[in-house]
């Protein structure tokens, strides 16, 4: 038997690497040459060793000779068996050289290396992008192919990424793993206790480069910086109207189907946004300690006051630029410059109908459902409009509000005046 001594050492011509045996040197040469001649008669994969294959055949068998003695994990291989036994044991061997991290397994810490070089070199071959690992590249390709290979066994939901189930799988447990150790707050992601972390620390990382407005998410800067460069990406396909956040967008499309999901469940009142269900629920529980000097008047928010007072001194403080149009709040100047528009954001789903003003298409709706909820309290009659009742209610007062200021004439109804003018006209 020949000593180590006098072993042959065999060495590779292309790295100088030296192996005690004429068959590993075989081996490694595959790595600079690129022969794979072991095939997989499954797949198209071939591999530089027959060890290899073995390991890939496994993939297809389900095989996993590999088992925890400590839990019932198994796998197909001993290096993921040693890996898997350190998050028993809590080793991490492998240490970054740049910063504090350690990790369990190798691989890991290559791939943590990158996030300080910023290498990226897994590369997509349908488009641009560039990851870090290969096993975000397969996540990547398949917003390409569209394959959703992991499903929910309780629902029809189907993911990308097993990462997607497994959060998802939440959602028929109830679990959340990820807890605050400030406040009893509890989540089912990781990246949602570090949102939410902000709310005590008050910590703001995303900036704005033009006015220095500070956001603690990176979500609420992108809507920012529409405020600096116009853009709005979110349309109406009814209207065409844009907006600069999808949420708008949402609350627009109600004002075309009339939908109303949020209910106040101290009285019937419905609304189509969170928001405005929040300011309504303030005239339940909230104590009114805004009041007007003038009237008896009192509101829950010092905005209502303010523009109530505009009641009392006359002013208009909001103007058209196209017309001499004045008023006194904003939402009525926005009304207003659909004369000019000709803009009819408010659409009947029955007919092809289309109005300016909400109220103007509820009014319209009754024409299809027959609704009259103004009664006369004298008499059978019922009306769709409020302002018909108010004309029918002079047949019973005789009441002729309107006067000619050239004859002593009266009328019930401004159009009956105005006709009559044409004879003095005329």
């Amino acid at each position: 038997m020949k000593s180590h001594t006098e072993q042959k050492i065999f060495t590779c011509k292309f790295c100088q690497l030296k192996f005690t045996y004429k068959s590993h040197l075989l081996q490694h040469v595959r790595f600079h040459t690129g022969e794979k001649p072991y095939s997989c008669n499954l797949c198209e994969c071939k591999y530089i060793t027959k060890s290899h294959l073995v390991r890939h055949m496994r993939t297809h068998t389900g095989e996993k000779p590999y088992s925890c003695n400590l839990c019932e994990y198994k796998c197909s291989r001993n290096s993921l068996l040693v890996s898997h036994m350190r998050t028993h044991t809590g080793e991490k061997p492998y240490l970054c050289n740049l910063c504090e991290y350690k990790f369990a397994t190798k691989y890991r810490l290559v791939c943590h290396m990158r996030t300080h070089t910023g290498e990226k070199p897994y590369s997509c071959n349908l488009c641009e992008y560039k990851c870090s690992q290969n096993g975000i590249l397969v996540s990547h390709m398949r917003t390409h192919t569209g394959e959703k290979p992991f499903s929910c066994k309780l629902c029809e939901y189907k993911s990308a990424q097993r990462s997607h189930l497994v959060i998802h799988m939440r959602t028929h447990t109830g679990e959340k793993p990820f807890f605050c150790t400030l406040c009893e707050y509890k989540c089912t992601r990781s990246e949602l206790l570090v949102l939410h972390m902000r709310s005590h620390t008050g910590e703001k990382p995303y900036t704005c480069n033009i006015c220095e407005f500070k956001f603690s998410l990176k979500s609420n800067l992108a809507k920012h910086m529409r405020t600096h460069t116009g853009e709005k990406p979110y349309s109406c396909d009814i209207c065409k109207h844009k907006f600069t956040q999808k949420s708008y967008l949402v609350c627009h499309l109600r004002i075309h189907t009339g939908e109303q999901p949020y209910s106040c469940n101290l009285c019937d009142y419905k609304c189509s946004q969170n928001s405005i269900l929040m300011r309504h629920m303030r005239t339940h529980t909230a104590e009114k300690q805004h009041s007007c000097n003038l009237c008896e008047f009192k509101c829950v928010l010092s905005s209502s006051l303010h523009r109530h007072m505009r009641t009392h001194t006359g002013e208009k403080n909001i103007f058209c630029t196209l017309c001499e149009y004045k008023c006194a709040r904003k939402s009525q100047l926005v009304l207003h410059m659909r004369s000019h528009t000709g803009e009819k954001p408010y659409a009947c789903n029955l007919c092809e109908f289309k109005c300016a003003l909400k109220g103007r298409l509820t009014i319209h709706m009754r024409s299809h459902n027959g609704e009259k909820p103004y009664s006369c309290a004298l008499c059978d009659y019922k009306s769709a409009q409020k302002g018909h009742l108010v004309r029918h209610m002079q047949t019973h007062t005789g009441e002729k509000p309107y006067s000619c200021q050239v004859c002593e004439n009266k009328f019930s109804q401004k159009t009956h005046l105005v006709y009559h003018m044409r004879t003095h006209t005329a």
